[in-house]
């Protein structure tokens, strides 16, 4: 979708001000200025209104709509009280689709929006489809245009009208943005922005510290740092836990069930994500659950269990099915990919890796599950002999796994150092196991 076309605030409706107004309306109804001050003012009076000369009180705006059967509001402002109800409903309207997950759908209401945001020249009201329409798009997949609508949203956020509170889900959102990119280090330095923000607020903001914690503690584990991502994951927990909110403790139970993975603490990571399962169950948020089926059969395949693996894997692929994210049907197709592969079987393992690679294309914001599924693929090559193809898809998985900024290269390192083994070139394969020693990890679920 191209680009939308979206002009300033439309200043010419509203340049004029109250006596310009005045005056049309005046005119309009075919009174002079005595007939229209009726005794109650001088003609002067209204003439000095007319000319900007004098700004009128709020008790006089209500008089004089009433004598032109106009609303007061149109009158100060230029726009009537049922033009903003028109723009407020829209953004409403795009709002609740996107609460909904219906990102397409909510981007064309935000677009349909744009003209009468425009036109009440409310800037609250055009933070809000900023950042709507934002956060949507990210979702969808186009997060570079997100990030741009939100850098605009910032700006206007830094106004007196908005408070600290106002800011900080702003910049939240555009360090999530920024993490989808894989752009870490401004992501933390975002989050650590927007905790500043709240804690600066005298507003409530529990939700949104919860949310920030959870966001940070993924960059955190992304850059391996185990010991401060569990450090804000625990401090989700405890907020999500004393508001009593199923969606924060699912958001902050998934993260702690993730580290403990990543941590090889595997039975308690399993822990974990059935506590997530269960809070988004009481939410009936069947894609989360999806999320979680999917990350639970990954850990009973770790924990020796592969029929429970399987059948996790199954139900996953299901929902996923069912809510139609292709993003998620990729992700557990190449978690089956892994399970077959590290089952023995390579050709079903290459069969759904390439289903997961042609499902996720090229999408920016998915290259560690891009990484992830041209690791599987390589290996499954690299174990039917085809070491040709082996070489460039794992140079390839190479590529899309060294912009993560967190190590999981160095898979692809280890199994380029196996595929020089079995070359003969066990030099280059020294070079190569040696290269990941550092931060040894296998390709993950």
């Amino acid at each position: 979708m191209p680009t939308p076309t979206r002009g300033a605030i439309d200043a010419t409706r509203h340049a004029g001000g109250v006596g310009e107004r005045l005056r049309e309306l005046r005119v309009s109804a075919g009174l002079t200025q005595s007939e229209l001050a009726r005794g109650r003012f001088s003609k002067e009076y209204i003439s000095q209104i007319e000319r900007g000369k004098t700004r009128p009180t709020e008790e006089t705006v209500v008089w004089l709509a009433s004598r032109l059967g106009v609303d007061p509001t149109y009158l100060a402002s230029g726009v009537s009280d049922d033009d903003r109800a028109r723009a407020e409903t829209i953004v409403a309207r795009a709002e609740a689709l996107a609460v909904r997950r219906e990102y397409d759908a909510a981007i064309d209401a935000y677009l349909q929006a744009a003209d009468a945001v425009s036109a009440i020249g409310s800037v609250g009201l055009e933070v809000r489809a900023l950042s709507g329409e934002a956060w949507a798009r990210v979702q969808s997949g186009d997060v570079r245009l997100g990030i741009r609508l939100l850098e605009r949203a910032r700006g206007l956020v830094e106004g007196p009208a908005f408070s600290d509170l106002d800011r900080a889900e702003v910049v939240f959102r555009l360090g999530a943005a920024r993490y989808l990119i894989s752009s870490l280090a401004t992501s933390i330095a975002l989050f650590d922005e927007a905790l500043a923000l709240v804690d600066r607020s005298a507003l409530p903001s529990d939700p949104l510290r919860a949310s920030i914690l959870t966001w940070r503690s993924r960059c955190y584990r992304r850059q391996r740092d185990y010991e401060a991502a569990r450090e804000d994951v625990e401090r989700a927990l405890e907020l999500a836990e004393s508001m009593a909110d199923p969606q924060a403790l699912g958001e902050a139970y998934f993260q702690a069930s993730l580290i403990a993975e990543r941590d090889g603490h595997w039975v308690l990571a399993r822990t974990y994500a059935k506590r997530a399962k269960a809070q988004y169950e009481v939410l009936s948020d069947r894609m989360n659950i999806g999320r979680l089926l999917n990350n639970l059969g990954g850990l009973e395949f770790l924990l020796g269990n592969p029929a429970k693996a399987i059948a996790s894997l199954r139900q996953a692929f299901a929902l996923s099915l069912e809510h139609g994210n292709d993003d998620d049907v990729a992700t557990v197709i190449s978690s089956l990919a892994q399970v077959h592969l590290r089952s023995g079987d390579a050709l079903a393992a290459e069969e759904h890796a390439r289903q997961a690679l042609s499902r996720l294309g090229d999408r920016e914001d998915r290259t560690d599950e891009i990484g992830n599924a041209r690791l599987v693929l390589g290996r499954a090559l690299l174990e039917q002999g085809r070491l040709e193809e082996a070489e460039a898809v794992l140079a390839q998985a190479e590529d899309a796994l060294s912009q993560l900024s967190s190590g999981s290269h160095r898979a692809a390192w280890v199994a380029q150092g196996d595929l020089a083994r079995r070359r003969g070139d066990d030099r280059r394969a020294a070079v190569l196991y040696r290269r990941a020693a550092e931060a040894l990890q296998d390709f993950r679920f």
